[in-house]
Formats: C-alpha cells, structure tokens, sequence
C-alpha cells in the first residue's frame, strides 16, 4: 500500500528529502504562496507548528504557482518573505505543481485519496491542508479557507498526536 513516505520532495534547499524521514510524525502539507488572499494563514500555520512539534507535528509548506500566479518568486524570495514576514520555521519545500499534467507524484496521490472534510479531486486554491499520520496515511483534508486555528483541522492534529 502507498503511503506518503514513499515520496521524495526536494526541501526549498533544493536537497531531496524522502518524507519517510518523517514517519511517527503527524504531517500538515499545505500548498502555499506568498501573494494570496490567504497568505496571512503563515501565521497561524506556525503557531501550530510551534505549538505542536515538541508532540510530534510537523507543517510541510509546499510553494506553488498554479492559482492566479500567486507565487512567482524564486526559492530565496519565498524562503526570505517566509522568515521575515511570518518568522516562518516549519520546514519548506520547493516550488511544485499540485494540480494538472506536471502534478508532483505526492500530489497525483494525494488528491486520489477519499479524505474528509474535503474529498477527493484537484487542489482548489492555495492553502488546501493534508493532514497525514505517523503511518504517512492522509486522514484528513481541509479547505484552503479553513484556517489552521480551526477547531476541527486541530482537533483532527490533536486526535492524531493522540491526546
């Protein structure tokens, strides 16, 4: 059975990095951009994180320019908006496609998968969450507008980290 430890994504570094390196961790991969309507949920994304990792949450930010070219910048362009306007910590990654023929294989995958509160199907916009846990299995995925302080999106985190 597939699971998202079987993908490689390569870090903002532009290192491969395979996601088994996360496995016991639970996984919020958000598609993200620096110039959308949502781009203030950095915030609350990494107060998640920060709130979180020592109990085993890890925020993935995976830039991508797909919707209304909300992320045109390089890797060191979203890396320094990321740090200096959002103090941003979460590990990110480099610039992909999720929707579409060039769709990153994690994302042909992903989207296959029959999750609520949204299903299966394309990535809608910017900000759409997958929640994965510690057996790379997505459990959940959520919106690009539910916020990441959203009761059901923590209380799905808080479930999987098991408490």
């Amino acid at each position: 059975m597939t699971t998202a430890h079987d993908f490689t994504l390569k870090t903002i570094d532009g290192e491969d990095k395979p996601l088994s390196e996360y496995r016991g961790k639970t996984l919020l991969l958000v598609n993200v951009a620096s110039r959308c309507g949502l781009t203030p949920q950095y915030s609350g994304l990494e107060e998640l994180y920060r709130t979180m990792k020592e109990r085993g949450l890890v925020v993935l930010g995976v830039p991508c320019n797909q919707f209304a070219g909300q992320e045109p910048g390089t890797a060191e362009e979203i890396k320094t908006f990321c740090s200096s306007t959002y103090d941003v910590t979460f590990p990110l990654f480099a610039k992909l496609d999720v929707n579409g023929p060039a769709r990153d294989p994690l994302y042909a995958w992903l989207t296959e998968q029959d999750t609520k509160p949204d299903g299966a199907g394309d990535v809608l916009w910017n900000f759409a969450k997958f929640l994965i846990d510690g057996e790379g299995k997505v459990i959940a995925r959520f919106s690009p507008k539910a916020a990441p302080t959203d009761e059901s999106l923590v209380g799905a985190v808080e479930k999987s980290l098991g408490s």
